[in-house]
């Protein structure tokens, strides 16, 4: 099914909403600064961190972006206004703001409006609690990942190859039923042997949680996509791809939220610069499903799954020891602007080929 969301005149204005926030949250981060220091250098400390905490989140998450239009090019109109408008709401306010206050609610046993005002008033022991159950939210967001981009690898119908030997051998076994499941549990239990023997356990049990989530979402994707287009008539690409992309950009964000408190304790600054960072992502999202970008670059959805995979076995690594957020984030994109690179020189030598 074709889609036609609402175009836009010009590339930038892809990005309006996106400045808009942008000029709202760095405004808001120079507030906050001078209201807690009370000083121009404060507010200028805190306006830094902001800047850097959006270009993180873009960075991070720019993969993201590329995987969300993929899946978002297959549903219906109604749909991708509903994931654009309602999704973004989700992702901003729901795992910037309150996944960070859940983790602590859940960690502390304390009620929600507790956590908030130790996120206020005690921020050092509140990014203690997030650095606590950093391990858990790894394994459970890695072992996510890892099924997303093995899913993508291990198709028998994908015939479009950018490393080629390893992705024909992918596609070759991907009639091996579940292969893709095998790989994950045994680079799970791998791991498993790796972390701290007081940590093995938590580490497993997160990871199965990790993999049984994305098991789920596909199963009831499936089923609430079947029974709309029963229903209504139809296209594949509802209620099931919502909660799909939901579930993904969940998994995208923990590795931001926890590298965030690297940079600051204030749960408050944090939401302000990942919040910026994710409005450019939506933008992103929308640009490349409009101008069908991806058609055009035949290799940069496979760059976008391979950074998939690296974030995937970084979170694992980083269950063992810290991997610095600028090599996470610089990883994917240079990963990213290989493939866009791969695919010039592929649409140069091959002028008049406009499949895949």
């Amino acid at each position: 099914m074709t889609v036609q969301p609402i175009s836009h005149s010009s590339t930038l204005g892809y990005f309006k909403w996106a400045f808009v926030v942008t000029v709202v949250g760095l405004g808001l981060g120079l507030w906050l600064g001078f209201s807690s220091a009370h000083t121009i250098g404060g507010a200028m400390k805190v306006f830094f961190i902001v800047c850097v905490l959006a270009v993180l989140e873009i960075s991070l998450s720019f993969d993201n972006a590329i995987v969300n239009a993929n899946k978002l090019k297959e549903m219906t109109p109604k749909w991708q206004q509903r994931f654009l408008t309602w999704g973004i709401l989700i992702a901003v306010f729901g795992m910037r703001v309150l996944f960070p206050v859940l983790i602590v609610v859940i960690a502390a046993k304390i009620g929600p409006w507790q956590a908030i005002v130790l996120a206020a008033s005690q921020p050092e022991q509140y990014a203690a609690i997030m650095h606590d159950a950093h391990l858990p939210i790894a394994a459970f967001g890695g072992t996510f990942l890892m099924m997303v981009a093995l899913n993508f690898f291990f198709d028998h119908e994908k015939d479009i190859h950018w490393v080629r030997s390893l992705e024909d051998w992918a596609s070759r076994y991907s009639s091996i039923r579940g292969i893709e499941i095998a790989v994950v549990l045994v680079i799970m239990l791998v791991f498993s042997r790796l972390v701290a023997p007081a940590d093995a356990s938590v580490f497993v049990s997160a990871a199965i949680w990790g993999l049984l989530t994305f098991l789920l979402v596909e199963v009831l994707g499936g089923i609430l996509d079947k029974n709309e287009e029963a229903m209504a008539g139809a296209a594949r690409g509802g209620l099931g791809a919502f909660l799909y992309l939901e579930v993904l950009d969940a998994s995208f964000s923990f590795d931001g939220v926890i590298g965030a408190f690297a940079l600051t304790q204030n749960l408050f600054i944090i939401a302000i610069g990942l919040g910026i960072g994710a409005m450019y992502v939506r933008s992103m999202t929308i640009m490349l499903v409009e101008k069908g970008t991806l058609a055009q670059y035949r290799y940069l959805e496979h760059g976008a799954f391979y950074a998939i995979l690296i974030l995937s076995v970084i979170m694992y690594v980083q269950t063992i020891f810290h991997v610095p957020e600028v090599i996470t984030g610089l990883g994917g994109a240079a990963l990213i602007g290989i493939a866009l690179w791969s695919s010039i020189r592929w649409n140069r030598a091959n002028p008049g080929d406009t499949e895949g």
